[in-house]
């Protein structure tokens, strides 16, 4: 699983966890609240091994450009 990758859309999900090897003082993920409808689709694997990306975390809907 690449880690890097929102797990619900394949989108990056810019953690900064994720992108350092040491421990992150700060990240987008810290200050939003992740909505429980966003985590009820992921595969069981993906629950605490890959971060979602802000839109998928606050259950946005997915722009079409």
């Amino acid at each position: 699983m690449n880690t890097d990758l929102c797990p619900a859309c394949g989108q990056p999900n810019r953690c900064a966890q994720t992108e350092s090897d040491s421990e992150v003082s700060h990240c987008w993920c810290f200050e939003v609240k992740v909505e429980p409808k966003a985590l009820q689709d992921l595969p069981p694997e993906a629950l605490d091994r890959a971060c979602l990306c802000p839109r998928c975390a606050q259950a946005l809907p997915v722009e079409n450009s």
